[in-house]
């Protein structure tokens, strides 16, 4: 069956979409075979055994935007293993069916579109998916049933967390967790709903039922679907073992003065005891700036910085060639380009690279000198830093410097199930070499995440409000704030978060009745 058909360009030959010579055009013949052959080896898996399940691809086409692009779905309730590319339903970008498969004969079902059809299509309207993949893995339905309360499956410190698209070993990795119904397409509305309320995810898991992934393309959705799985089967085993997966040491599951502590992101708040007998709920998570806060200003100005200043010129000589420092190179090109249009202090003409290497080193050095004069708190800047940096720690040039307060506070609070995360001007790099080579060892174990400016300035209100929405809190009051600058209080409080204001040797003067909470030890929180 065919709709009115519209004109784009197959193999340098105009046809309609939805004409019959585009249906039986070899993109979509090849993505009919794919869609068959997945289904196959996902049968193995264990992801569409008993029927269950389902798969849809996209028919790739350079000459057609991905938003029109023809989707290719398995059918709903038949033997996925047994698949044939024939058997394959052909759908249009705005959901309706262009071409049914013929029946086959008894015993089998007549043909039925997926029953996920719904969801599949909210996907690919939402996250412009190339592929969408629907397991009833067993993996993805206990892990939801563990704490029947849980909104969200956590799981961080896991190297696998690096096949998930924008994520690394360090960060957290967090699904959102729907409800199940008693027919599919009911879920149409709430996973729509779980998409837009956790912008970063590529998955949401359905309580008791499966999951759905999706991808970029079917080897982006396939490969996060398997990282997923393992995920799950990981988290599944450490269970088991009386561990926790949600914690960066994966030590054993504790309890807070004998109230158990429940893993897999249960949105039910441990308790702690005050002195006076009263019960306080602890914060959900815990995000520290690092200037001021865990670290002395004085390590940042006198020793960071001075040191990527007097090495910039060495560093650009010896790396100039490998990849990272040719990245540094053209996000500083661009800034540079930037500032000198926009009349900016200090900024100088960087020549092209015919000029010889020599001399763009030399404009570098000048340009990054004047930014770093100016504590510009600017990704081009903090990006090469931070592979100064990085030098200077691996040739032991340079250690990282916590307050004696701070080792024990992140040890308090990883064991009572407190994520802790980093937010500072300094890039994500930057970060965790400052806390992965202290003389208190490497504490990156207790932390669960790092933020820089990439998700905005930290003066400004909407970088905590992204930083709420990636962290899938179920209320912004969840995450408890500690910094030293007196603007980034604000903006933190005015996008719901809780504040404290560190005060610590060599900070800078408060407002009067600047009206927030201080401490001057992490022990005091």
């Amino acid at each position: 069956m065919a709709a009115a058909p519209s004109a784009v360009s197959v193999n340098g030959v105009k046809i309609g979409t939805t004409s019959q010579a585009y249906l039986e055009s070899k993109a979509v013949k090849e993505t009919k075979t794919l869609v068959s052959e997945l289904c196959r080896q996902f049968y193995t898996l264990g992801w569409v055994s008993g029927t269950g399940g389902s798969i849809t691809i996209k028919v790739h086409d350079d000459s057609i935007p991905k938003s029109e692009q023809l989707i290719i779905m398995s059918p709903s309730g038949v033997q996925k293993e047994r698949m044939e590319p024939e058997d394959m339903y052909v759908i249009s970008p705005d959901g309706s069916t262009l071409f049914t498969p013929s029946p086959k004969p008894y015993p089998h079902k007549p043909p039925k579109c997926s029953d996920c059809g719904p969801l599949f299509m909210k996907a690919y309207e939402m996250r412009d998916a190339g592929a969408v993949i629907h397991s009833h893995g067993i993996e993805s339905c206990l892990v939801t049933m563990i704490n029947p309360l849980s909104k969200e499956f956590r799981i961080t410190h896991m190297e696998m967390i690096k096949g998930i698209k924008g994520h690394g070993y360090y960060d957290e990795l967090v699904v959102p967790i729907i409800e199940n119904t008693a027919y599919e397409y009911e879920l149409t509305e709430s996973l729509a709903k779980a998409i837009e309320a956790y912008p970063k995810t590529t998955a949401v898991l359905v309580r008791n039922h499966g999951i759905y992934v999706w991808g970029d393309t079917w080897i982006s959705a396939k490969t996060q679907s398997e990282c997923y799985h393992y995920l799950f089967d990981a988290a599944l085993k450490l269970h088991q073992l009386g561990l926790d997966w949600t914690t960066p040491d994966h030590g054993p599951i504790q309890s807070v003065r004998g109230v158990p502590r429940t893993v897999c992101g249960s949105n039910v708040s441990a308790k702690a005891q005050k002195t006076n007998h009263e019960v306080e709920p602890l914060p959900r998570c815990i995000l520290l700036d690092i200037e001021g806060t865990t670290t002395p200003i004085s390590f940042v100005s006198e020793v960071l910085f001075p040191y990527a200043r007097n090495n910039v010129g060495r560093h650009l000589s010896a790396t100039y060639n490998t990849t990272d420092t040719q990245d540094d190179i053209k996000l500083l090109r661009s800034q540079v380009q930037s500032d000198l249009e926009q009349g900016v202090e200090g900024a100088l003409p960087i020549p092209s690279d015919d000029a010889g290497k020599e001399e763009v080193i030399a404009a570098l050095v000048a340009n990054v000198e004047a930014m770093i004069k100016a504590d510009r708190k600017i990704t081009a800047l903090k990006q090469l830093q931070g592979h100064i940096w990085r030098t200077g720690y691996e040739n032991n040039e340079l250690e990282g410097v916590v307050f004696d307060d701070v080792p024990e506070a992140l040890e308090k609070w990883s064991a009572l199930g407190i994520k802790v995360y980093i937010y500072s001007s300094g890039s994500r790099l930057a970060q965790r070499l400052i806390f992965g080579k202290t003389s208190h060892g490497d504490l990156r174990k207790y932390l669960s995440g790092f933020f820089d400016t990439t998700v905005g300035n930290k003066r400004e209100t909407r970088s905590y409000v992204e930083i709420s929405e990636s962290l899938g809190v179920d209320k912004s009051s969840d995450i408890f704030f500690v910094t030293d600058v007196f603007q980034e209080a604000t903006a933190a409080k005015a996008a719901g978060l809780e504040v404290v204001i560190s005060i610590r040797p060599g900070n800078g003067p408060l407002p009067e009745k600047h009206g927030f909470k201080t401490v001057t030890s992490f022990s005091e929180i």
